[in-house]
């Protein structure tokens, strides 16, 4: 067996999740590499559904522009019932939101990520499986078998398991993966149709029986290129592959009935059937590029992670796609888990920061899956939030880590401000002494890490130059302060870079006055409020993360 040379981290499974985490570990520094069993990236339009907090990480890591290339934008949802339309939901979010919603095919959301990492020296390794691993309190060592068909040793300080549903590395954890399966199969199919319905939008068009339960489902949503759609649909009888499997003998697995199934592929006849029925006006299928029966499961692992092996995405969670939240919901995993490890690799992190992956990330896996289970039951309609709300959750806008032993308490406040764990929100205006444009503050915050924010003309508390200096010592070095004047202020002789808040549109986003900073984390989550700003409340904030 040959053994190589060992790296910081090893990252099983090469799909959406397993490539953020890779490229935002390069981003980093810090070295790692990543397998992926299939021997080429496979043609389907699995996940589509781009969500827009998923874009502005995409944004803070620097590939978003690739992926608006790419993508086609979503603009809403057609819904018919029984041959009757029943109502349009618009896809409109606040305008301060700098992103809305997309849809572009799985294979080319790995694409555009895969591209990015090479731009850190770093390829995927196809056909090369993880088949076993072991961990001390050192480090993990990995068995791989490699597209030779011969073995190798790998040594690693951590090991993440991105490899889906089946995952061996949950397995090999030992982690319970509890939930069940919807009794339903689906068809798949990525097919163009000439139909006069506005595009951009999706359709979900249903039948309702006699007896009151829907019995009959089309959903399509656009893709990039005229008239294309992914479809989904019940699937007939003669295509059941868990019909076919019990036929044969093959059931069983680890009994995770999740994702694509082999079988028999649905042919465009059997799509054209369910058009027939279902489509809101006479439309002919063509263009099929591929075709699978899939079957969906809810599970949710007992928790992320065990000393030195965690586990990411589908590994750790998987449900009804409803509202498209899986992937994106990976890819939020992965960015948790990458600045995490980074300060764990850089001997930078403190005793929590580990654990504070299961802590953050956990709940929302929790709440991702009932919530998409529920909705699958019962309709989005069902959901008794205030439709604005719903957007912004189905948005992904809403994720917060309040909770967390990461981030800051709270000062007193009326909850109408970002407190601690909240999303930190974009908005415009930003200008400065050189720059004849103004940048909003993703822009600023473009590329970076960690990120002290200090509002204010002469800011309460310690001055700037000391909250810089104190950042960067507390920090190991990686911490850099931004300092944001109100409009027309000047501070000549600026000991950080600074910025004007030309439209006043941070103060009022952030509820700041003069005399306000924010820890921001390189996930784009606020660790810390500080009002007023003192080397010895931020001392005590990024005390909770970063390591003496």
């Amino acid at each position: 067996m040959a053994r190589s040379e060992s790296t910081d981290v090893l990252v099983a499974g090469a799909g959406p999740v397993g490539l953020t985490l890779a490229a935002e570990l390069r981003r980093s520094g810090v070295s790692c590499r990543i397998v992926d069993r299939l021997p080429a990236r496979l043609p389907y339009a699995k996940a589509v559904g781009v969500q827009p907090r998923t874009l502005e990480l995409f944004d803070r890591m620097g590939l978003v522009r690739d992926v608006l290339d790419a993508a086609v934008p979503m603009r809403g949802q057609l819904t018919y019932l029984n041959g009757v339309a029943e109502g349009r939901i618009e896809l409109v979010l606040p305008p301060e939101v700098p992103y809305g919603f997309a849809a572009l095919p799985q294979y080319e959301t790995e694409r555009v990520l895969e591209q990015f990492l090479g731009r850190f020296g770093t390829v995927i390794e196809r056909a090369t499986e993880l088949t076993a691993f072991a961990q001390d309190a050192d480090g993990v060592t990995s068995r791989l078998t490699t597209s030779s068909g011969g073995e190798e040793e790998v040594r690693s300080r951590f090991l993440v398991g991105c490899d889906g549903a089946h995952s061996l590395v949950r397995k090999g954890l030992g982690l319970s993966f509890e939930g069940g399966a919807f009794p339903e199969e689906y068809m798949l199919a990525d097919v163009e149709v000439g139909w006069g319905l506005p595009p951009g939008y999706g359709v979900r068009s249903m039948h309702r029986g006699e007896g009151g339960a829907i019995d009959d489902l089309l959903v399509c949503i656009p893709l990039p290129g005229t008239g294309r759609y992914r479809m989904s649909m019940l699937v007939p009888p003669e295509l059941s592959a868990a019909r076919q499997a019990e036929a044969s003998g093959a059931a069983g697995g680890d009994g995770v009935a999740h994702g694509l199934e082999g079988g028999t592929a649905p042919a465009l006849a059997d799509i054209q059937k369910v058009l027939d029925r279902l489509a809101p006006e006479p439309v002919t299928a063509s263009a099929l590029r591929w075709s699978s029966v899939f079957r969906i499961s809810h599970r949710l692992v007992d928790r992320y992670g065990r000393g030195r092996v965690f586990v990411a995405g589908d590994a750790a969670h998987i449900h009804p796609p409803t509202g498209a939240q899986g992937m994106n919901t990976g890819i939020q995993d992965a960015c948790d888990l990458a600045w995490k490890l980074a300060l764990a690799v850089g001997d930078a992190a403190g005793p929590n920061v580990l654990t504070g992956y299961d802590a953050e990330r956990r709940p929302v896996g929790e709440e991702v899956v009932g919530r998409t289970v529920r909705h699958a039951a019962e309709g989005v309609q069902a959901d008794p939030a205030d439709p604005a709300t719903l957007l912004l959750r189905e948005a992904q806008l809403l994720i917060d880590y309040r909770d967390s032993p990461l981030v800051a308490p709270p000062p007193p406040d009326d909850g109408s401000v970002p407190r601690p764990g909240d999303r930190a929100p974009d908005c415009g205006g930003l200008t400065g002494d050189i720059a004849a444009y103004p940048m909003r503050l993703f822009d600023v915050l473009r590329g970076s890490g960690h990120v002290l924010l200090v509002y204010g003309t002469h800011p309460a508390g310690d001055t700037v130059a000391d909250l810089a200096a104190a950042a960067r010592e507390l920090s190991h070095g990686l911490m850099e302060t931004r300092w944001i004047l109100p409009a027309g202020a000047t501070a000549p002789g600026a000991p950080v870079p600074l910025h004007r808040d030309g439209l006043g549109e941070f103060a009022r986003q952030y509820g700041a006055g003069e005399g306000t900073a924010f820890v921001v984390r390189p996930d784009g989550y606020l660790g810390a409020r500080l009002s007023p700003p003192t080397v010895r409340e931020l001392a005590a904030s990024l005390g909770r993360v970063f390591g003496p």
